[in-house]
């Protein structure tokens, strides 16, 4: 089994991509980057994640549904969901699909790297 050594981040918005690469790497761990759901579903490669930093809003499509679609096809690496839309219903979801955390935006650099290493133990 290979060893998981990357946070795999999927958002639409490359200034958070890119703050979470630098945050992640500072604290040591490293992040492949995705601009959206499908870049992430053609990747594959879910072996290796430590985690999936996933964005309930992606251009018109349901982060959520993108979890429970990898899902199907073995994706077992934990997820963390980040949202700037923060509703009852997101979080009712989210927390349902069995999320290791539910972050909304802005959160901090602490928060995002709790989670991080919660995911890494698990």
């Amino acid at each position: 089994m290979p060893t998981r050594r990357s946070v795999f981040i999927v958002d639409d918005d490359s200034s958070v991509r890119t703050s979470m690469f630098r945050l992640l790497r500072e604290h040591g761990f490293g992040a492949t980057l995705f601009e959206s759901g499908g870049a992430l579903h053609d990747y594959g490669n879910f072996d290796r994640a430590i985690c999936v930093v996933l964005d309930i809003n992606l251009d018109g499509k349901s982060g959520i549904d993108l979890r429970r679609e990898l899902m199907e096809k073995g994706m077992t690496a934990p997820v963390i969901y980040i949202t700037g839309n923060d509703c009852t219903a997101n979080r009712a979801a989210a927390l349902a699909s069995g999320c290791v955390a539910y972050l909304t935006k802005p959160f901090s650099a602490q928060s995002l790297i709790e989670s991080v290493m919660r995911a890494h133990a698990a």
